[in-house]
């Protein structure tokens, strides 16, 4: 019998190239932990659910912001990146061909374009995570 407690989730990066250079689309939590933060869109993957339809729906219910398609980049599991619990998250990103009308829903208390480069803090480790898909993606961008 396997007793693991491992909870998994899914993280949405949505870029878009603004005037003033590229936009990550972010929201602010509306629950701890983390209570007030910026951070990337995302959250729990259903039982009878696959991957990056699940990071479609976090995204549309977080932010009103409907994809038919994201592609997967990376896998975060450290230890300690959730105080909820152990946690997986698989990160899906995608392009925007500009910034959508966004607003905050479900557990996000507002949804933004905000400049890459005014980013500063996220929650959890979503600063390590965008910092590795600018550095995955820097041919794209």
């Amino acid at each position: 019998m396997i007793d693991q407690h491992i909870l998994l989730t899914v993280d949405a990066l949505v870029f878009t190239k603004g005037t003033d250079g590229w936009q990550l689309l972010l929201v602010r939590r509306k629950h701890d932990p983390n209570k007030g933060m910026w951070a990337i869109p995302g959250g729990f993957v259903e039982d009878d659910e696959e991957l990056e339809a699940a990071a479609i729906r976090e995204l549309h219910e977080e932010t009103g912001l409907l994809l038919s398609s994201m592609t997967q980049l990376h896998t975060f599991g450290k230890v300690g990146r959730d105080p909820r619990g152990r946690t997986v998250s698989v990160v899906y990103y995608a392009f925007a061909d500009d910034a959508h009308k966004v607003e905050g829903a479900d557990d996000a208390a507002e949804a933004a374009w905000i400049n890459i480069k005014d980013i500063t803090a996220l929650a959890f480790d979503h600063m390590e995570v965008l910092t590795l898909a600018l550095d995955v993606l820097k041919g794209r961008m």
